[in-house]
């Protein structure tokens, strides 16, 4: 007996980690500045780590409750009605209720090239097709309406990512809109925003509800993570925001209690630590500049908590500073084989990180 016919689906390859390459490395982890996964530098919120401690005894029961709970609390920030937040096990558990609630096999989705793998997978997953647009580097990979709408051919889906990864750039609220008003009715405009707290930009959802001046739209949704700027990416939370008309579909889609109940009561406390959130950005806003003034190589404007680096051969240089003890992301996998993406970490884990790639680019 075998699976289905695989042979289309890509495997994620996701940055490599300090236990990982400890062990390759014969090293204790905390020996090694760990930036390849955009991860947050000052670690959990402290309040969802106490919240996920003091859980723990609970944990025979299902997430009825919590996930109700925590339903409301997103809701009431974004002032949406709880039946448009779907929460998830991570964005990506967001992206595959949007695929079920919206593909039909054979439909076809439109992602970024480079882009986050995941859209294509989830597509794939779901019988799905996958269609290209090109971000090109000689126009510093920017997401015009243009560079989506010349690719777009009926998608049923098309993906647009603010900030995006691995570029860091954004896409405007007048970009958003036009491409969703000159795609087919039927056409869904997904904003993947996990980074979004790190963008001087307005989000989205003010199309999704028809905010500071913009129309409401049926056509956009919103993906949101706990997983970077409130430091809870090994707990899996995420969730999407969507239109009030197609809400209700989440009840048909929904995995059962797939956001767990420490995931649900972490998020929750997460939501209260503003602190937290304000030294995350704090850092990362001063990590990015320092990069990209100190790094003796180009590097790309960005929004995120990652920095894109020219570096010529990015395999030979990624494997050259991870022998010194840094890890950085090889963006090969992006199909950017001259590029490393570098997560922005304390400060002294940034100047360590441009003081050794600047030594292996000398």
């Amino acid at each position: 007996m075998q699976p289905r016919d695989l042979s289309n689906h890509t495997v994620y390859a996701a940055g490599r980690g300090s236990e990982e390459v400890a062990r390759e490395l014969d090293l204790a982890p905390d020996e090694l500045v760990t930036l390849s996964s955009n991860e947050n530098p000052h670690g959990p919120s402290p309040a969802a780590a106490a919240a996920i401690r003091d859980g723990a005894e609970t944990v025979h029961t299902y997430p009825k409750s919590v996930h109700t709970d925590l339903t409301e609390r997103i809701a009431e920030r974004w002032a949406v009605d709880p039946a448009q937040i779907w929460l998830a096990n991570g964005g990506d558990g967001a992206l595959d209720y949007l695929s079920r609630a919206l593909l039909d096999p054979g439909d076809s989705v439109l992602v970024s090239r480079p882009g986050f793998a995941y859209y294509a997978m989830s597509a794939r997953y779901h019988h799905g097709r996958v269609n290209t647009y090109e971000l090109e580097r000689s126009n510093g990979f920017a997401q015009t309406p243009e560079t989506v709408l010349d690719a777009y051919d009926g998608e049923r889906i098309v993906y647009l990512t603010s900030p995006h990864n691995p570029t860091g750039t954004t896409a405007s609220l007048d970009t958003i809109e036009q491409v969703a008003e000159e795609t087919d009715e039927e056409t869904l405009i997904v904003v993947d925003e996990a980074y979004g707290e790190f963008a001087d930009v307005p989000s989205a959802l003010a199309l999704v509800e028809g905010r500071e001046g913009w129309n409401a739209r049926d056509d956009v949704a919103v993906l949101r993570t706990f997983s970077k700027a409130y430091g809870l990416a090994g707990v899996r939370l995420g969730y999407a925001v969507v239109p009030d008309e197609w809400a209700g579909a989440y009840a048909r889609v929904n995995t059962p209690f797939a956001a767990s109940a420490l995931a649900c009561r972490a998020g929750l406390a997460a939501l209260d630590d503003r602190e937290h959130v304000e030294k995350t950005v704090e850092t990362v806003r001063w990590a990015r500049e320092f990069v990209m003034d100190e790094l003796d190589a180009d590097t790309y404007p960005s929004a995120g908590n990652f920095v894109l680096v020219d570096v010529g051969d990015a395999t030979t240089v990624a494997e050259a500073a991870k022998r010194k003890g840094v890890i950085v992301r090889d963006c090969s996998s992006f199909e950017l084989t001259d590029c490393i993406r570098i997560s922005c970490g304390t400060r002294e884990e940034t100047q360590r990180a441009v003081e050794v790639i600047n030594e292996v680019l000398a």
